[in-house]
């Protein structure tokens, strides 16, 4: 079979998917359906465990919250400053995770734009040599 350009090989396009059919169905046998994965859940399948405690306690997702973290000198001192707040407590080790990463990527900035000011001084010495 091969394929021509600019015609589909699927010409009906995707079955449609009948979920209205599914909600009577539900309806109906719903309850008992939950029954059964509650009884599964308390002889220890641990798949409907699973099904039930997803549904009754979704994951916990982080939450940004305002901390306050003296700010150094240097951004070595800064980071020290977040690593000391977190083993005390003060801050919660994911917003410790993001902090430090920021900073690092702070660090690269400013590495960046002093390597960026050397270069350009030393072509200007060049030039000027010529």
């Amino acid at each position: 079979m091969s394929f021509k350009k600019g015609q589909s090989g699927n010409p009906s396009g995707r079955p449609k998917q009948d979920t209205a059919n599914l909600k009577p169905l539900l309806a109906q046998h719903g309850e008992s359906v939950l029954q059964k994965v509650i009884d599964a859940a308390l002889e220890g399948d641990l798949t409907a465990c699973k099904l039930v405690l997803d549904r009754l306690y979704p994951a916990i997702k982080s939450q940004s919250m305002p901390v306050n973290i003296p700010v150094g000198e240097t951004l070595p001192e800064t980071g020290n400053n977040i690593v000391t707040e977190t083993m005390m407590g003060n801050v919660p080790p994911d917003i410790d995770a993001s902090l430090i990463t920021a900073l690092s990527n702070q660090a690269k900035l400013v590495e960046f734009t002093e390597l960026s000011q050397r270069i350009e001084r030393i072509e200007q010495q060049l030039g000027a040599r010529h």
